[in-house]
């Protein structure tokens, strides 16, 4: 989670000789620094130091005024002088640590803290620019205790509850995360970068009602926040709520077009189907979190080694659609080639799924401790030839690790289905049904064509459990078609295409998902609007993965979302014999469906166009012949075409990743790679 609470400097002079500048002279230079006239104020600070070059003030706020306009070496060597001529002030201490931690020396930032907190054991501001420093080096537990150490002394000291909000948000505390922005709000009523970080953990608690309330707060104080429209934007989509809907894609596009960081990448992917548009918001979101770093260097050639090794980085190793889909990859390389690593930065419990990816790799790693940096260095020290990331811009994700270059080769697959706009990662993984050559421009990878994109799980377990329509709350007569993806998915426009199509087939429900109960009610509202009763909604609860996927069993359609569409979920579907229908959109996220459809060669369940897709919809619902042969179909090619063939799929991935490997070994810059069974 960013931190919203920025370190601001103390420009107060110092209570320790430095030198006898004119008094007058120095409170004018003071003053204007504290007004923000910080040129003015600099100009009269190397006044007196022409004069008195050993006035420690002066330096100390010279360096003051080179962290505020961002040059934090220079406020650096400032600051060290001002300490060289006055080594007991902790003050300079204090604020060369801040100077420390924005150089990405977090390091030595906690050391020159400690310094100022030897000097001035009851410096409350020095407690909490130390737990700062400490959070950047995922020290969260150390960090939470200097938060507390900063409260004991100064009880109202609002931004040390903000920041010890963030630390416990990191680890998973979300209850007392939100108490600590709570006190944060109730000493300072106008702190929005507390009411955004509030509505962070209510979305991830869940309690999204909350969350679009403290995110719209949060814009009420500070419209022009970094990231939070578009947070705002999902959140509300994740109720259901379109209020506003198309005015707000429309300020969302302009503004993301106009170079603005106004929403965070991952949310567009189901907001806007632009992927020029998606491209641009990915590279400002990678630009403000990840840009490239050249702290640990250029990679050296080295030699040639007898097997490929391999990193998996992902949060995910855990029951998630990532792990679901991808365990039997990782079980499945050929370890004759390939050496296969897994780095896990997961703060989430032992679950089934973990225990079997972990077991899965030759070495497993979990890294949830260590900093972006450290993980970087890790990764090169272990020799990895090829580093690929599972998150991409995901919850959780950390492409920071990337930006230090954790191998000579970097790829993005399976987690994020769009561009990654940084300019360190050299392939992404497709195929051609998600981006064809015209649209490549949209990616800042290279692409790496499979003949298939998505690996699967060929060991998805389905519960042997036969439902009945009425334990589901499924009328007994009448087509059932379904969608099960998550509520954000759900557009306005697939919505209405769903509602003609209820009123066209008589008697027929939508079954979706139950998430949370604003979108249920949301979604009834809506359903009325366009002339549907509510009856013919029907909305089932989570279940465990193996009846879940029986579930679908009940069914007679899937029914998918523009402009992202079901990825994981539709090939749930697909291994339960359920037909999936999709609208084939202009982005990777809007083409995923038709990847998965492509890949199980059912290409007549991909509509060129919304129209097409509510007459094929109403034609498989209406014409009992047409649905028994597409399920006649899907039965028989479910385990004879490469969707569910992860032995083939991971060949394809091998030769994909032997491909780039063996560009790096002859000096060749990464290129479009198209990989073919004929080449295997």
């Amino acid at each position: 989670m960013p931190d919203k609470s920025e370190n601001t400097p103390d420009t107060a002079p110092s209570s320790e000789p430095g030198g006898a500048p004119s008094q007058t002279q120095f409170e004018q230079a003071l003053a204007l620094h504290q007004a923000g006239r910080l040129a003015e104020a600099e100009e009269i600070y190397l006044d007196i130091l022409k004069a008195e070059p050993t006035q420690s003030d002066a330096l100390h706020l010279l360096g003051v005024i080179a962290y505020q306009s961002r040059n934090h070496e220079r406020a650096v060597a400032l600051m060290d002088q001002a300490i060289a001529l006055t080594p007991h002030n902790p003050l300079y201490y204090c604020n060369r640590g801040n100077a420390l931690r924005e150089l990405k020396q977090p390091d030595a930032a906690v050391a020159s803290f400690d310094t100022a907190l030897a000097l001035k054991p009851d410096y409350a501001e020095a407690y909490y620019n130390r737990g700062n420093a400490l959070r950047d080096l995922k020290q969260l537990d150390a960090a939470v205790a200097s938060y507390d150490k900063a409260l004991t002394l100064k009880p109202d000291y609002a931004e040390a509850y903000a920041n010890r909000g963030v630390v416990r948000q990191e680890l998973k505390q979300l209850e007392t995360a939100i108490a600590d922005y709570d006190k944060a709000i109730q000493f300072k009523p106008d702190y929005a970068e507390a009411y955004e970080n509030r509505g962070h953990a209510l979305q991830e608690l869940q309690d999204l009602d909350a969350a679009v309330a403290s995110y719209a707060q949060a814009l009420q104080l500070k419209p022009d926040s970094e990231f939070l429209f578009g947070a705002w934007l999902n959140a509300k989509t994740q109720l259901c709520d379109w209020t506003g809907y198309d005015e707000g894609l429309q300020t969302l596009t302009a503004r993301i077009e106009a170079g603005e960081r106004v929403t965070p990448s991952f949310p567009v992917l189901a907001l806007l189907e632009s992927p020029r548009v998606q491209r641009l918001s990915a590279e400002l979101w990678a630009q403000a979190h990840a840009p490239p770093r050249d702290d640990l260097g250029p990679f050296p050639q080295r030699p040639r080694g007898e097997k490929i090794r391999i990193g998996y980085f992902s949060a995910d190793f855990r029951e998630h659609a990532v792990s679901y889909l991808a365990a039997d990859l990782f079980e499945t390389h050929d370890r004759s080639k390939f050496d296969v690593v897994g780095f896990s930065f997961s703060a989430q419990p032992e679950d089934d799924m973990r225990r079997r990816v972990s077991a899965a790799f030759d070495n497993f790693l979990d890294v949830s401790l260590k900093t972006d940096k450290d993980i970087a260095l890790l990764s090169r020290e272990l020799g990895l030839d090829i580093a690929i990331d599972l998150g991409g811009h995901t919850h959780d994700a950390r492409p920071g690790i990337f930006s230090y270059r954790a191998a000579p080769l970097q790829v993005s697959y399976l987690g994020y289905l769009g561009t990654m706009g940084a300019p360190y990662f050299d392939y992404l993984i497709a195929d051609k049904t998600l981006i064809l050559e015209d649209a490549q421009t949209h990616y800042s990878e290279k692409i790496a064509y499979l003949p298939s994109y998505q690996i699967n799980d060929s060991q998805r377990p389905i519960a042997a459990k036969i439902f009945t329509r009425d334990e589901l709350g499924l009328p007994d007569e009448g087509f059932v078609f379904c969608c099960f993806s998550v509520s954000h998915k759900i557009s306005p426009r697939t919505f209405q295409s769903w509602m003609r199509i209820l009123k066209a087939v008589e008697g027929s429900v939508l079954w979706l998902l139950e998430q949370n109960a604003t979108a249920v009610e949301n979604l009834y509202t809506e359903a009325e609007k366009n002339g549907v009763s509510r009856g013919r909604l029907i909305f089932g609860k989570l279940l465990p993965r193996a009846d879940y996927l029986a579930r679908f069993r009940t069914a007679d359609l899937f029914l998918d979302t523009l402009p992202y569409n079901a990825g994981t979920t539709a090939s749930d579907a697909l291994w339960a014999g359920l037909p999936v229908l999709t609208q084939r959109g202009a982005s990777f996220a809007g083409r995923v469906a038709g990847s998965v459809l492509t890949a199980i060669e059912l290409p007549e369940l991909i509509a060129e166009s919304q129209e097409d897709y509510e007459a094929k919809a109403i034609n498989l619902a209406t014409e009992a012949r047409a649905l028994a042969e597409i399920k006649r179909k899907l039965a028989h090619n479910r385990l004879t075409t490469p969707l569910f063939n992860c032995k083939k799929t991971t060949q394809h991935i091998e030769a994909a990743y032997t491909a780039m490997y063996e560009r790096y070994f002859a000096d060749l810059a990464p290129a479009h790679l198209e990989i073919s069974d004929s080449g295997l």
